[in-house]
């Protein structure tokens, strides 16, 4: 409780997993949980910052090497990296895939179908993704 008596707001965990990526993504290179967890600057308990690693890590957007009786985390994905895995998982977790991607396109706003049409016309691309 604050002082007026009311809640302190809770962030919610694709919050906390967007500033633990975006401080590792500042990182000059490996950094431990301790790092992250000063460089935030928050009150966030240090096995808060280890849980949001470790989710992070399952999600494949981190990856760690030991660092003695530690771990050096690293992020192996920005913020868009992370929500296209998202998509992929739900859409994996779906029987008819062609019915999901058709109806995600239909649903997509001209500027978005425009720019999906670029990205699937690039050089190189052949239309794969």
């Amino acid at each position: 409780m604050t002082e007026q008596g009311q809640r302190a707001r809770r962030r919610g965990q694709g919050e906390l997993e967007a500033l633990v990526l975006s401080a590792l993504r500042e990182a000059d290179g490996p950094v431990t949980a301790g790092w992250v967890q000063e460089r935030l600057g928050t009150d966030l308990a240090y096995t808060t910052v280890i849980t949001i690693l470790t989710r992070l890590l399952a999600k494949g957007a981190v990856t760690r090497q030991r660092a003695g009786r530690s771990f050096a985390w690293t992020s192996a994905s920005d913020q868009a990296g992370l929500a296209a895995h998202k998509m992929r998982k739900v859409l994996d977790a779906e029987s008819d895939r062609e019915a999901v991607l058709a109806s995600f396109v239909t649903g997509l706003g001209p500027d978005d179908g425009r720019l999906l049409r670029e990205l699937l016309g690039r050089p190189g691309n052949d239309g794969e993704v």
